[in-house]
């Protein structure tokens, strides 16, 4: 199978996609497979269950077709013979004029027989999406929403065959729309598009190749047109969408050669960076024992993967069911809507109708109720239908009253199976399916595939059947009533508020909690995807004696295959806690602490992280001004060229610059590529800045200590230090740690992959060696403080002369400490205490 068809084929049946061998395993596993006639590539598991690889992006450099304003004038014919097209496939990169809600006409053919052969048509909906309809024959689809109106450049794709007129329309590498039927009713059969017509671009032709309406016409931006005589598959889409031409069955490919450009149409050569290609997955070949990565569309072998003590009790559960379950549900069906045997049954993808018939029956036999408690095999077959019908691609154009019934059987399903009388059966499986959560996780999958379709032309919707529900706005939320997993959550865990602080997420984990409100899930969904941004949440308390069992604490729910659901306080804290409710607010932000964090602290409150950030911009904004005036203060008023003058504007430009870009560092969060820019930009002016910091304790040294080398060769060896060390470990470190350099949540080196030492190792090497300059600087003034004392004042008293050497004391270090960059010493101590993350800021901001 594919990998996406692999890795839910395996969780169907409560396992995992196979993950890569321990190092030094691959020899004896590779003969193992071997052993059982398994050769080639072999699929493997994503370890953290996302494909991170990186897209592979290239240039293309391709003629631009600029369509201004909608005129009645501007088109491009495609210089091309058609021949007659039972199937075709017409794809281009687009970008959208936003100005206007007026439909415009992407492309048109005509014939003699018949102007509006085939065409595309779109405009922009009061929600900004742009629709797309597909007219074959003068038959027309609905108008669809494909893509975002934001002026990127889109992808997009139309396909028709002549075969129940069979149509879709795919954007941005992802079918948007299909169905069939585009094509002439009655009883002759459907015709191919005819031959030999006229192709023109950004116009609606009322008769063959012309008289164009301004309101129908196209503006924007059009580039690689290509047309084929057939149907593309998904995989193939994919390819055209990175810019890789198929050859076969290819009509007309895009060509400045090959188009009529009218004249007041711009035609422009641009340099146009193509999207990622098809995604890649990573596999495990067989024989040579080594990892490599093949297309996720390509159709390799896999093995699932079961822990034993997940196995033992799935085969337990199996050997001691009656079947009872599945035999009410396949004789009330008439049909086999659940094989008996999850182990060797194949698991067929659903689609819409059949998934809604197999929760009917479903959930009538669980309405019935015979039997007063599920057996454990009964409960993982409700499950393993829950994930098929999770995971059914709903197409755009389905019945909504449908779509609506599913997710209302979905969620009976899920408040029947979590009943009070059904918290042993829970138990028993508990290695196979982790607990409850596991529901939590599978409606909010359903959730994400309902939720564009059941909100296409209403605002918001409600599911909802006893205590549990679903609901849309512009935030997904789920809420799973008291009645519902309390019974699971609290059988499940130890006690209420069992902690582990051994948590991995930097915060306490509750193994057993007590559910104080009903709100279980929410997401924020831009474009039906999800984003990440910070939420405060104001959460009703169900009686007022939750109060007392939440503690005041807000809890974020942690999913994991193995362990099924960890409350866990990491990334929320509590805004307000009254009687009656509580107020949350979950965040992830910056600031100038974090730059020496080796590893992950516990989850500061919302005012802790506020008063850091606004500590950092105020300290980081006042420093950044000093240090602009400082240098142009060197530069204005003509201070006498020298060493030091050189190292102190050096060290002024990288400070300066660092601090500059770490004030605005939140700001790239949400772009990945911008994010790694200013991470990698951070690391080298922040680096730059400590080697330079490292070169004034040179130089002082020098000063102390006598040194056998020219100026000019001095110089020479500060500026490779200040300039060429610093490129040197940036290089480095992306060479060896690309994939994972930056932060998950800021824009920041990565604390849990330990690219925070490329950092962190360098400036504690220069704070000892500064810190060695400043103790030698430091005796050597004193010491002469003492004989220039004695010389000037031999008479003074003790005390006068205790005070001089105090002075003589605190002097170079009150001066130095920040030159040398001595403050940054605190860093290492922030995880103690907040206090110290307060001086930290304060102290190196403002430095």
């Amino acid at each position: 199978l594919d990998w996406w068809h692999a890795d839910r084929y395996c969780e169907q049946r409560f396992a995992q996609l196979l993950f890569e061998p321990q190092e030094g395993e691959e020899g004896s596993f590779s003969k193992l497979l071997q052993s059982h006639h398994i050769r080639g590539s072999v699929w493997l598991n994503e370890r953290d269950g996302v494909l991170h690889k990186p897209k592979w992006r290239r240039d293309h450099i391709v003629p631009v077709l600029v369509f201004g304003d909608k005129t009645d004038t501007k088109y491009v014919k495609v210089l091309s013979d058609f021949p007659a097209l039972p199937a075709v496939t017409a794809c281009a990169h687009l970008q959208w004029d936003t100005r206007t809600q007026e439909i415009a006409t992407v492309f048109s053919y005509a014939v003699p027989a018949f102007i509006n052969e085939f065409q595309l048509r779109g405009f922009v909906d009061e929600e900004g999406f742009v629709r797309f309809a597909l007219i074959v024959h003068g038959h027309h689809s609905p108008y669809l929403p494909v893509f975002r109106a934001d002026g990127q450049w889109h992808h997009f794709c139309v396909t028709w065959q002549q075969e129940n007129g069979t149509w879709a329309i795919y954007a941005d590498g992802k079918r948007r729309a299909s169905a069939s039927g585009l094509c002439a009713a009655g009883p002759a059969a459907p015709q191919a598009i005819y031959g030999q017509g006229t192709f023109i671009i950004g116009q609606d032709q009322d008769t063959l190749g012309g008289t164009f309406g301004e309101k129908e016409s196209f503006s924007g931006n059009i580039t690689d047109l290509h047309i084929w005589q057939r149907v593309l598959g998904a995989e193939q889409i994919e390819k055209v969408r990175s810019c890789w031409v198929v050859e076969q069955d290819l009509v007309f490919e895009w060509s400045s050669n090959a188009l009529e450009v009218e004249s007041t149409v711009q035609e422009v050569t641009a340099q146009f960076l193509c999207p990622g290609p098809v995604e890649e997955c990573r596999v495990f070949e067989v024989g040579s024992s080594g990892f490599g990565y093949a297309s996720c569309l390509q159709s390799l072998p896999y093995i699932c993967r079961y822990r034993k003590d997940a196995y033992w009790q799935l085969k337990k559960a199996q050997l001691e069911s009656t079947h009872s379950l599945v035999g009410r549900m396949n004789t009330l069906a008439e049909r086999t809507v659940i094989p008996e045997d999850i182990f060797t049954s194949d698991v067929q993808d659903m689609n819409l109708s059949l998934a809604l018939g197999a929760l009917g029956v479903l959930t009538t036999v669980l309405r019935e109720g015979e039997t007063p408690m599920l057996e454990p095999s009964d409960l993982l077959v409700v499950l393993q239908l829950l994930k098929q019908v999770s995971d059914v691609e709903v197409q755009q154009g389905e019945e909504l009253e449908m779509l609506e019934q599913l997710g209302q059987y979905y969620v009976e399903v899920t408040e029947l199976i979590l009943e009070k009388q059904d918290i042993e059966t829970w138990s028993s499986v508990s290695q196979v399916i982790g607990g409850p959560m596991a529901i939590v996780e599978l409606c909010d999958r359903m959730v994400s595939h309902l939720a564009p379709l059941l909100t296409a032309g209403r605002t918001r919707i409600t599911i909802q059947h006893g205590n549990v529900g679903l609901r849309r706005v512009v935030v997904k939320n789920m809420w799973f009533g008291y009645g519902s997993l309390q019974h699971c959550l609290s059988h499940a865990g130890s006690s209420a508020g069992v902690q582990d602080a051994t948590a991995s997420d930097g915060g306490q984990k509750y193994l057993g909690t007590t559910v104080g409100t009903a709100v279980i899930s929410s997401a924020l969904l831009s474009d039906y995807q999800e984003i990440s941004t910070s939420v405060r949440y104001h959460l009703q308390h169900h009686v007022q004696w939750m109060v007392i069992s939440i503690c005041f604490l807000c809890f974020l729910l942690h999913i994991s295959p193995d362990a099924g659901g960890m409350w866990s306080t990491a990334g929320c804290s509590v805004v307000t806690s009254l009687p009656d409710s509580t107020a949350c607010f979950c965040n992830h932000t910056t600031n100038f602490a974090v730059l020496l964090q080796v590893y992950k602290m516990r989850q500061r409150t919302a005012q802790e992280e506020l008063t850091l950030q606004t500590l950092t911009f105020i300290g980081c904004g006042v420093s950044f001004c000093a240090l602009i005036v400082t240098f142009i203060l060197f530069l204005a008023v003509g201070v006498p060229k020298s060493e030091r003058t050189t190292v102190h504007k050096n060290l002024i430009f990288a400070l300066a610059a660092a601090e500059a870009l770490l004030m605005f560092s939140e700001l790239a969060k949400t772009n990945q590529v911008m994010c790694f820019t200013v991470t990698a930009c951070l690391h080298l002016f922040f680096m730059a800045a400590f080697s330079w910091m490292l070169v004034e304790g040179l130089l002082l040294w020098s000063k102390v200590v006598a040194v056998n080398m020219s100026e000019d060769r001095r110089m020479k060896f500060y500026y490779v230090t200040g300039w060429g060390l610093p490129v040197i470990i940036v290089g480095a470190t992306l060479a060896t740690s690309f994939n994972k350099y930056v932060a998950d949540n800021h824009c920041w080196l990565n604390v849990q992959a330990n690219v925070i030492w490329a950092f962190v190792g360098p400036v504690l090497f220069i704070l000892a060696v500064n810190t060695f300059v400043l103790f030698r600087v430091v005796m050597v003034t004193v010491s002469s403080a003492r004989r220039r004392s004695k010389m000037l004042t031999p008479n003074s008293s003790l005390e006068n002369q205790i005070g001089i050497q105090i002075w003589a004391t605190a002097k170079p270090i009150l001066v130095l400490l920040p030159v040398l960059g001595l403050t940054w010493v605190c860093g290492v101590l922030v995880h103690l205490s907040i206090v110290w993350a307060y001086v930290f800021i304060v102290m190196n901001s403002l430095q």
